[in-house]
């Protein structure tokens, strides 16, 4: 048996509740990680976990060799270091999930990226929302809010705002909200993301209210949103990043500029630190360091306020 291979199995195992998405994860079966697992315990002479159909749990003794396992997966993942064997180029593949307005801002900077490791290849995985990073075999993820999973290793890569914006073709036959209580008399496109989808946040002068707004139109995809907008469906509340193009342009306007909708806190997320593989530690800092320069990006446009006010007379 090889030991350390069977305590890593272990702890993914420990960590994700579920020996079917460490065989997946692994490239392997689930009766192979069973039949690790076996090993492991005939080895060491205990019960290392409590199993059913529905639900695998740690026993005590489990539990105390996790901690154990965890130091010595450590201590040996230092020696590999130290030696030079984690310091090859990074090579391999890597799939990242990404909204869909982060795909946007993403792609145009990714050459880089691949022109400074060749070994690297890349698939993006581009929806608004993902469930479960080890179920959909997801090395890496950018989070737009707070995380629900705290198993993940959590990076905060910067805050950004949404903005409502509409069309001129759509202004012209409905005219420009003037307070956020002004949507419920406008058809408003629906980014669908849950249940909170159609409340609207803005701080005012009075402090934070929401909105409930409403339209004939929705979609679960921004890209799709987006071109609603542009199309004269209605007014969209979208990335100010996504749209920061359209609005210079004139393609859309932002509107309720004395109402910001707030900042949320993005994040990029990873299963763990330990056995962290080159390449996916390449994309992680890219991903950072992407994040943050787009934050500082919004924070110096000059283009908020160039041109919302024509539609407010």
């Amino acid at each position: 048996m090889d030991l350390l291979n069977a305590l890593r199995t272990f702890v993914r195992i420990a960590e994700t509740n579920s020996f079917s998405a460490v065989a997946r994860e692994t490239g392997t079966s689930h009766s192979a990680a069973t039949r690790l697992i076996g090993q492991l315990e005939d080895h060491y002479g205990i019960r290392l976990f409590h199993r059913s159909t529905r639900r695998v749990s740690l026993t005590e003794d489990g539990q105390d060799l996790l901690g154990h396992a965890q130091h010595l997966l450590d201590t040996a993942a230092e020696m590999e270091g130290a030696v030079g064997r984690q310091r090859a180029s990074p090579t391999g593949l890597v799939r990242v999930a990404i909204p869909v307005a982060v795909a946007v801002l993403l792609i145009p900077r990714l050459k880089t990226l691949l022109d400074q490791h060749p070994g690297l290849a890349l698939e993006l995985v581009v929806r608004d929302r993902f469930n479960d990073m080890v179920e959909e075999r997801l090395d890496v993820a950018l989070h737009i809010g707070q995380p629900a999973d705290t198993s993940l290793v959590a990076r905060p890569v910067g805050t950004f705002g949404r903005v409502p914006v509409a069309a001129p073709s759509y202004l012209e036959r409905h005219g420009a909200p003037r307070t956020p209580a002004d949507l419920a008399d406008h058809a408003c496109i629906i980014h669908e993301l849950g249940p909170n989808s159609t409340r609207w946040p803005f701080n005012g002068p009075d402090g934070r209210v929401e909105v409930m707004v409403s339209g004939p139109f929705r979609s679960n995809n921004g890209a799709v949103v987006q071109r609603a907008a542009l199309a004269g469906y209605g007014i969209a509340l979208l990335p100010e990043s996504q749209v920061v193009d359209d609005i210079r342009a004139a393609r859309l306007y932002r509107l309720l500029p004395d109402y910001p909708s707030g900042r949320t806190q993005a994040y990029v997320l990873y299963p763990s630190r330990r056995h962290l593989a080159p390449r996916t530690r390449v994309v992680i800092d890219f991903l950072v360091e992407m994040g943050r320069r787009e934050e500082a990006r919004m924070a110096d446009e000059r283009i908020w306020g160039e041109n919302e006010t024509a539609w407010l007379v």
